[in-house]
């Protein structure tokens, strides 16, 4: 099964989905609950009502207070992999930033807002955008991803902190 548009749209959708992390109290900045290593599994459905499952690792540098992040995923299914590299912060309750895909030469712009435990962005790219939600509790995050005019109907993945 050939994806067009999947890796860009899953490398943009997250790049922005994976920011967010629960804050406690006043004090704590945006990512802080998201340092260190993850790992989950979803579903990739395409238009066609195909689908595939992808599996994905990611690490997160988490600084400046917690409203700093860099982030690098690495997601495969049986057709294909892809690795994506971000940086992002967080300001108000409003993300920026940007992310790139290394083996596809792709890169592109997250911008979003969070409120309470959910974040809800726009991802964008040379030819593409996706919305995407997500909501992270304590160790675990749901990932959805809904891609515009191509091929790929919705992505969702689920991650557990390792």
């Amino acid at each position: 099964m050939t994806f067009r548009f999947a890796a860009p749209v899953l490398a943009a959708g997250f790049a922005g989905a994976l920011l967010l992390a629960p804050t406690v109290g006043v004090a704590a900045g945006a990512f802080d609950g998201l340092a260190g290593y993850w790992a989950g599994n979803g579903r990739v459905q395409m238009s066609d009502g195909s689908a595939e499952r992808i599996r994905c690792q990611a690490s997160y540098a988490v600084g400046g207070g917690g409203r700093l992040m860099q982030q690098k995923l690495t997601c495969a299914s049986d057709s294909y992999k892809f690795d994506i590299s971000s940086n992002v912060e967080e300001s108000g309750g409003r993300i920026s930033g940007t992310w790139g895909e290394a083996t596809r030469n792709v890169t592109g712009n997250v911008s979003g807002t969070m409120r309470g435990g959910s974040l809800s962005a726009q991802v964008g790219g040379p030819g593409f955008n996706a919305s995407l939600s997500v909501v992270t509790r304590g160790t675990s995050q749901s990932v959805t991803i809904v891609p515009q005019g191509n091929d790929v109907r919705q992505i969702s993945v689920s991650m557990k902190r390792r």
